[in-house]
């Protein structure tokens, strides 16, 4: 028997049948994470990042192939499962916060908690500490409305940390903010990761956001084409790494559809 890895994707396959054409999103893609990892993927539009995406998170059905959390396949699981499964394993960070306008930071934050049962007293015990930690508690009375972009995206952050998730699945998290506010978000994902254990997987098409990822995975038409890991690099060495594999991947795609590729 083969190493088991926290996170396993294995022959992923995503067809979707328009009627009159059949379309193949994701193409047999494979690929692992391990605890405490923080992977980038990325990929043109069209390329299949969000479907993986949305398997992973138990939204969409795979066509074919296999998704393992920690040796639990979610492959042939009902839907009332894969909800429960997605309310207890999963944390989401979404481009537009997904916040609710009605309720308070805190509770906003504690929302998974109070839908899994949790005591009361460990809500609070756990809200302090992630709010502590990724700065907000100042905030925590105030409503959505009230508070900065950024703000907004770290009050997520805490909301899909709360619960201790298998993984957390951040959707171009840093497309609704400024440079600034971008910074700031990046550096409570490093925190959420390095200092808080969490396993993160990012898609991204911006280059400094996939700078803070240990390892990026780059899609082409439904395939992993190419994996790059930080090891030692610095930042500048690492975003010139990340260019230089888009500019690649780019001029390969060109190629093959221009018939000068076998």
């Amino acid at each position: 028997m083969g190493e088991r890895h926290y996170i396993e994707v294995k022959n992923l396959v995503k067809n979707y049948d328009t009627g009159k054409v059949k379309v193949c999103a994701v193409d047999h893609v494979s690929f692992y994470a391990e605890q405490g990892e923080f992977i980038g993927i990325m990929g043109a539009s069209g390329s299949g990042k969000t479907t993986i995406l949305n398997i992973l998170s138990a939204i969409d059905t795979m066509s074919d192939g296999e998704v393992f959390y920690d040796g639990v396949s979610i492959s042939g699981m009902q839907e009332a499962e894969l909800s429960d499964f997605r309310r207890k394993n999963l944390g989401f960070v979404f481009q537009d916060y997904n916040l609710l306008d009605t309720l308070t930071m805190e509770e906003n934050i504690m929302l998974p908690m109070a839908l899994n049962n949790r005591e009361r007293k460990e809500i609070d015990d756990r809200i302090k500490e992630i709010s502590e930690r990724l700065q907000i508690g100042d905030i925590m009375e105030k409503f959505p409305y009230e508070v900065s972009g950024g703000q907004k995206q770290r009050v997520a952050c805490a909301r899909a940390l709360v619960n201790n998730p298998k993984l957390i699945l951040a959707d171009e998290p840093t497309g609704a903010l400024d440079s600034k506010s971008s910074a700031m978000l990046l550096h409570t994902l490093q925190v959420m990761n390095e200092e808080l254990g969490a396993t993160i997987l990012m898609v991204t098409h911006d280059v400094f956001s996939a700078c803070y990822c240990g390892r990026i995975l780059f899609l082409s038409d439904g395939k992993i084409c190419a994996e790059l890991k930080r090891e030692n690099r610095d930042k500048r060495e690492y975003l010139n790494r990340i260019l230089d594999m888009q500019s690649q991947i780019g001029d390969e795609h060109t190629m093959e559809r221009e018939g000068c590729v076998c």
